[in-house]
């Protein structure tokens, strides 16, 4: 199974329509940006949230950049 058809079952499966492929790649990228500038473990924890705030991801991933600036911090976990 890829990740489109887990994706596409998983909203199925609680009731909710699937993101488009753009919107994917939206929360993909404040993903990259989560994880990249802490520990890999904020990337679902900031998608969780994001997903909770009812901010587009172009807000949210401008509040993710903000918080993580340049941030080399190990994301080894």
């Amino acid at each position: 199974m890829n990740a489109r058809e887990w994706i596409d079952g998983f909203a199925a499966e609680i009731g909710a329509d699937a993101p488009p492929d753009d919107e994917v790649d939206a929360i993909l990228e404040l993903a990259a940006v989560a994880a990249h500038a802490s520990e890999r473990t904020a990337a679902p924890v900031a998608c969780w949230i994001g997903g909770t705030a009812g901010a587009s991801l172009a807000e949210l991933r401008a509040a993710a950049e903000r918080v993580g600036g340049d941030s080399n911090a190990d994301d080894s976990t």
